[in-house]
């Protein structure tokens, strides 16, 4: 395939040629905000409400990106058409943004100094690795670590600080190499995933926690819009594992996979130990909205390999 290009600080340079400082905030401190889109049918799905939430981000985080969110938006799409050219009509792509404070002198204040380093790219979107749960579910299981605090760390600041979702995600592996985890926060209720939120399913309520301790998803509200469409109720509530282990069905939400289904939590059957229902359904109403079947999308990349 041909490289795809990146823009960087104003300017298009090809991937291999996309570098920052060593001494940039994203690199000494790993202080960068971020997002991510995808396309469906080479088309970008709710690009502004995540360039939206990209700037809420910065505001929390006091990044002054020195650029209004219509010419994000405007840099944002001129990439992603040059991009498109290099890949197949059957594929799709990342639209990923990511921010930082830029150039930081050693000192005592952490505040911006310089010009923000404003990072887009795009990325092939490959689901394989997550193709198979979506006929057999995946094993949904908590990790030891827990999610930080709001008082510390607002969950809905989405960063690239990613030390503390890595480890929990190595330690769900640890007990099952197909385990995606279930992130509790210091009280023992559910939180999120390292890339999305959780679902549950129980006797016809579908049910996910508050953004109060986890990801304001936008793949996540949009679940709920579809879900309602269809007749299904929602209800965003706190939960606790028991809710998981007795739930009829569970499955995560995130912008590559869209939904992922769980078939096992922490050992245990979820429901009759197979995709549910719900699940299937929500998982056609993406493909009604997008007008691209995700299952469809991930089977014919394994496929082709």
């Amino acid at each position: 395939m041909t490289e795809l290009l990146v823009h960087l600080n104003g300017e298009l340079v090809p991937e291999s040629e996309a570098k920052i400082s060593i001494f940039d905030a994203a690199v000494s401190l790993g202080f960068t905000v971020t997002d991510s889109a995808r396309t469906f049918l080479h088309k970008p799905f709710k690009l502004e409400a995540h360039i939206a939430r990209l700037y809420q981000s910065m505001k929390v985080t006091r990044i002054e990106p020195g650029i209004s969110p219509e010419e994000m938006l405007n840099r944002t799409t001129e990439l992603l058409e040059m991009n498109l050219e290099a890949i197949g009509p059957n594929d799709d792509l990342w639209i990923v943004h990511n921010v930082s404070s830029g150039l930081l002198k050693m000192g005592p204040s952490p505040e911006q100094q310089n010009h923000a380093t404003i990072m887009i790219y795009n990325a092939p979107m490959d689901l394989r690795g997550w193709q198979k749960y979506y006929s057999e579910g995946c094993h949904a299981v908590t990790p030891f670590s827990r999610q930080p605090s709001a008082q510390s760390l607002d969950a809905r600041i989405k960063n690239r600080s990613r030390m503390f979702y890595t480890m929990a995600e190595q330690e769900a592996k640890l007990v099952d190499p197909d385990a995606q985890s279930v992130i509790l926060d210091t009280d023992g209720y559910v939180s999120e995933n390292k890339g999305g939120n959780i679902f549950v399913v129980s006797d016809g309520v579908l049910k996910t926690p508050t953004s109060e301790n986890g990801l304001a998803g936008i793949t996540r509200e949009t679940t709920l819009e579809i879900a309602q469409s269809l007749g299904i109720s929602t209800m965003e509530t706190r939960l606790l594992p028991y809710d998981l282990y007795t739930a009829d069905e569970i499955f995560f939400t995130s912008t590559p996979y869209c939904l992922m289904p769980a078939t096992k939590f922490n050992g245990l059957s979820v429901g009759n130990g197979t995709v549910g229902p719900v699940s299937k359904q929500i998982l056609q109403g993406w493909a009604d909205l997008t007008g691209v079947d995700v299952v469809s999308q991930a089977n014919s990349q394994v496929k082709s390999d």
